[in-house]
């Protein structure tokens, strides 16, 4: 398949591309690489109608017509007011939740058999929603440390919650898509160097330039023991 003259990649929120994209531009500066935001529910689309050639996106993904390679597990944490008494706690149980008010995005990216807490009356309708109900004094909520991070507000903080759910990142792509820029992508995400064998368009390796024989040095006449020079005429 002939390679593309760009490479698009889409991510989903909380996700952070840089360093990827970084490595992309140094072993690729003539290919542009273009970012594109998606939200979670969009992100697997936006690879099968060709919006974006591969995602960054959050496990489960449908196997049926894509490959995923996972990357990395999100810590999962509750996000508190800063004033909670919840707050002084270095990490938190869901047990310790069991009397909260628990709030649940129809956007939630955890998969939960049972949330912990009281459930809302209403579900926000986004993760930005429920982190601003959070502040209101509504209830807690419990996301992946990135999304707390993205939705940071000064009168809010997060703990870490054990034995929650965890949310993976993975790089997701066309099962069909064989290009040489994907297969140099998914080197980048594997940690691959540019002299990989298995780097589609991996640099060839530098020949060594042989050492510079360096001139043999002179060996200086030794020195001739005291005592023992030419005898002196009486």
């Amino acid at each position: 398949m002939t390679a593309p003259a760009s490479f698009r990649l889409a991510y989903v929120p909380g996700v952070t591309p840089a360093k990827w994209v970084r490595t992309w531009r140094e072993r690729l500066p003539e290919v542009p690489l273009t970012l594109v935001r998606v939200t979670a529910t969009e992100a697997q689309d936006a690879v099968r109608g060709r919006d974006a050639d591969a995602a960054l996106l959050r496990l489960p993904v449908d196997r049926t017509d894509l490959h995923a390679i996972p990357l990395y597990t999100e810590t999962t944490v509750v996000v508190v007011p800063k004033d909670h008494f919840l707050a002084a706690a270095d990490e938190l149980s869901e047990e310790e939740l069991a009397d909260e008010i628990v709030l649940h995005p129809l956007d939630d990216v955890l998969a939960w058999e049972s949330l912990p807490g009281k459930p809302a009356l209403e579900r926000p309708a986004s993760t930005e929603d429920a982190v601003e109900l959070v502040s209101a004094g509504v209830g807690l909520v419990v996301l992946p440390q990135s999304l707390a991070r993205l939705h940071h507000r000064k009168d809010l903080t997060y703990r870490p919650l054990l034995t929650a759910p965890a949310s993976q990142v993975a790089l997701s792509w066309l099962a069909e898509e064989t290009s040489d820029l994907m297969e140099q992508f998914i080197g980048i995400v594997r940690g691959r160097t540019v002299n990989s064998s298995r780097g589609a368009q991996a640099e060839p390796a530098k020949p060594e330039k042989p050492a510079a024989k360096r001139p043999l040095a002179r060996k200086k006449p030794a020195a001739q023991p005291r005592g023992k020079g030419k005898p002196r005429r009486r």
